[in-house]
């Protein structure tokens, strides 16, 4: 199975007027988002589901990539929130996986999605894998055990390595 964690773009800084939940992605930040997902859809990456954070920052990341025709498919999960818990997806994961699920995006922040990275590979937290705003880190998963320190890391690339 392939994961492929991607950091939401260039948000709207934040500010006593505007709860972080609320934050858009700024005009650079869309701009530079549809390229990623433009160069995706040129190297033939598709997901059979997204999964965004509930955030707006990151809900409008997750569209541009529905946009761009990568995956027909959207879904929120409470789990990618900043401060989630991957032992709640990771049981979203399994059924997903038993339903016939082989390739997931994940949209969602840092630190969230590069320490999520860091478990399933190394099978704990290093906070040494830093994901930039568009940036995607990809995964293998292993298809018969746990995916906790057993998964492969086959890309970390930030937007400038896919623009």
């Amino acid at each position: 199975m392939k994961l492929y964690l991607i950091r939401h773009g260039i948000a709207a800084e934040p500010s006593e007027d505007v709860k972080d939940e609320a934050r858009s992605l700024t005009h650079e930040g869309r701009k530079k988002t549809a390229k990623v997902a433009k160069r995706l859809d040129e190297i033939g990456v598709r997901f059979d589901l997204i999964l965004t954070s509930p955030l707006v920052r990151a809900r409008q990341t997750a569209k541009i990539l529905v946009a761009a025709r990568l995956c027909p498919h959207l879904e929120e999960s409470i789990d990618l929130a900043p401060g989630g818990g991957i032992q709640a997806w990771l049981r979203w994961l399994e059924e997903w996986r038993r339903a016939g699920g082989s390739q997931l995006a994940l949209v969602g922040h840092q630190p969230n999605l590069g320490n999520w990275a860091e478990i399933l590979v190394w099978g704990d937290t290093q906070e040494a894998l830093i994901l930039k705003k568009a940036g995607m880190i990809g995964l293998s998963l292993p298809e018969t055990q746990s995916p906790v320190g057993h998964s492969q890391m086959f890309l970390l690339s930030s937007p400038k390595w896919l623009l």
